[in-house]
């Protein structure tokens, strides 16, 4: 049967084909991450009061729980008769990869079958979005889908430095992921302290029991609960009473139904031993040695506790050389001795990569012999270079082909969780289908997903993030830039105004109106209340910004018809209101401290410059 439900697909990795004369239709809605085969096949079904839930015993609990969810938030409750929904396990038409997945929508019903439990859970977040409005209820669009993942993890890693996030963001986190068919949370968290500087100690029941409940929340989005320890900074390695106490502390998450685990080796010295042991057991401190005790670590937990423990996914590790290409006596150690089950970590060519490129994924996993997995250090913002701001530029810059090379993607967040969550979105289209990710398709639905799908509120977080769209390196150049919409009509307007044509001004103020304006309607809108909070010094600014924007340019339209005295006045308005623009300060909520909020800085206050020697 399943077979002959997706006979239609007509397959094209990552395009959408119509075909039959259900094109008339209506188009199939833009479904994130991009699916790698979807195809219109049969005009939209209406969605009954009620339908059938069809279920066996390969049927995955979450993904049956998701799609009851979803049915009643459109109304629709399950019972014994109308349209039947089947949910469960692989078919023949069913992608062989792990997490793959097949969806078919007709009016002989709806299956979704999944390689995998994974996979049934992503067959149903697609469902959820082909639900359409039709009349006073709802419709599924009629489609059929066949997808599954290009690299097998995907995600984010808690890793930053500064305030924390509350369990709240974490499990809100978690949640998310999930949504996104990202299936890896990386907790790293320098806060805890348990993880780095007092890692040999165990959790007081308080805080184990809290992660407890973020392991618990992530098994039920289909997550992986990645427990990160880094005992590099005062470990001895050639201590069996120090690896002992690597095992105990993973035991004691284990218990808690942790089964992925990392030993990170990043920000530490190896120019040092901290205990005279290691220079008999390793030799002098250096690259070479330091490379043969992680190894000697790496490969005693893979053998000890990852190999004896059902269930225990491959070792993970960050290592200490992990932002460049070149070889060096470290990297020698880990690609000549390292467990090849491990998994090894990188940034790419740098802490913050301006790009990466297959080249440097090719010559990064030759020189550690292995497939690597991209820490990807976007749109974290602990740094210096990133102070004062929030990152909502898209995911951009990583070139398709990738997966060929990495075995999974995680982004390092902001301190701001729901705010990241517009980059993270990008990441994890991008790492399920590398193919087929455009950051043009993308980060608008992103943006959508946040507002909740109010058209309004879309439009103004739109221009709140061209305002927020510069990315910073650790170096002096940005890759990617400040305001580009912005900075393109500032040039229009320019160009047109010197030539005379003054009805620019006025097409200009119409998007100093929306600036002005953006704030107010996301915080009226549907927009997630917890972005609002997080956003919330930059969105005040934003507000001051744009009316200053807006008086600057009336000062310029009086000044032009030789109003003189109302262009003075309005020119010490837009003064006033650029003072307190530039006054608004973020919490203190980042590792740099409070910092001014910045909104479309060099463009948008060189702009107000401008207009004002000009009026």
């Amino acid at each position: 049967m399943i077979r002959a439900l997706f006979a239609a697909v007509v397959t094209v990795s990552a395009t959408l084909t119509v075909t039959g004369s259900a094109a008339a239709t209506g188009a199939l809605p833009v479904v994130s991450p991009t699916p790698q085969q979807i195809s219109r096949t049969s005009a939209d079904v209406p969605l009954p009061s009620s339908v059938v839930l069809a279920t066996d015993a390969t049927t995955d609990p979450a993904a049956a729980d998701l799609l009851t969810a979803s049915l009643h938030d459109h109304g629709v409750t399950t019972g014994r008769h109308g349209l039947v929904i089947r949910l469960g396990g692989a078919g023949r038409d069913v992608p062989e990869q792990a997490e793959g997945y097949a969806l078919s929508v007709s009016r002989s019903g709806i299956t979704i079958a999944g390689r995998d439990g994974a996979g049934q859970y992503y067959g149903v977040q697609t469902l959820r979005q082909l639900f359409v409005r039709q009349g006073h209820g709802w419709a599924v669009r009629g489609a059929s889908v066949r997808d599954w993942p290009n690299m097998a993890l995907r995600g984010a890693i808690e890793g930053f430095y500064g305030p924390p996030w509350t369990t709240a963001d974490r499990l809100r986190q978690i949640a998310f992921l999930g949504e996104v068919k990202a299936n890896t949370y990386i907790y790293s968290a320098k806060d805890d302290t348990y993880l780095r500087a007092r890692w040999r100690d165990p959790y007081p029941a308080d805080e184990l029991g809290t992660l407890g409940q973020l392991v618990r929340s992530a098994a039920a989005h289909h997550v992986e609960f990645t427990y990160a320890l880094s005992p590099g900074v005062s470990i001895c390695f050639s201590s069996p009473a120090d690896v002992a106490a690597v095992e105990a502390k993973f035991q004691s998450v284990y218990d808690l139904g942790v089964r992925s685990f990392s030993l990170p080796f990043d920000d530490i010295s190896y120019t040092k031993w901290n205990c005279e042991a290691d220079r008999t057991a390793f030799g002098a401190p250096g690259q070479a040695a330091a490379g043969k005790a992680q190894v000697s670590l790496l490969n005693t937990i893979t053998e000890r506790f990852a190999k004896t423990h059902e269930g225990v996914r491959p070792l993970q590790t960050v290592p200490t050389e992990y932002s460049d290409l070149k070889d060096s006596p470290y990297k020698t150690e880990l690609r000549e001795h390292l467990d090849p089950s491990v998994v090894v970590q990188w940034t790419g060519t740098d802490v913050v990569p301006p790009s990466v490129t297959t080249g440097e994924a090719a010559q990064v996993s030759t020189v550690y012999g292995r497939k690597v997995f991209l820490w990807d250090n976007y749109p974290v913002n602990d740094y210096g270079q990133s102070a004062g701001r929030l990152l909502l530029a898209p995911y951009a810059q990583r070139e398709a082909g990738l997966s060929k090379y990495l075995n999974g993607i995680v982004s390092n967040p902001m301190n701001q969780e729901a705010a990241s969550e517009v980059a993270e979105f990008g990441a994890a289209d991008f790492a399920w289908n590398d193919a087929g990710y455009s950051p043009a398709r993308s980060w608008p639905k992103a943006l959508a997903r946040l507002a909740g799908g109010d058209a309004r509120a879309t439009a103004a977080l739109t221009v709140f993030a061209d305002l927020e769209h510069l990315a910073p390196t650790f170096g002096p150049t940005p890759w990617q830039p400040q305001a580009p919409v912005l900075a393109a009509k500032a040039a229009s307007f320019w160009q047109r105004w010197n030539a005379g044509d003054h009805r620019a001004l006025y097409d200009l103020r119409a998007y100093a109106v929306r600036i002005r304006d953006a704030a107010g309607v996301i915080r009226a809108g549907r927009v997630q209340s917890a972005f609002v909070t997080d956003a919330g010094p930059w969105l005040d600014a934003t507000a001051l910004w744009g009316d200053a924007m807006v008086t600057r340019l009336d000062a310029l339209a009086a000044a032009a018809r030789g109003e003189h005295a109302r262009a003075s006045r309005l020119t010490e308005a837009a003064d006033t209101l650029v003072t307190r623009a530039t006054a608004v300060k973020t919490g203190n909520t980042n590792r740099w401290g409070i910092h001014q909020a910045l909104v479309g800085d060099g463009v948008l206050d060189t702009l107000l410059v401008q207009l004002r020697e000009r009026s």
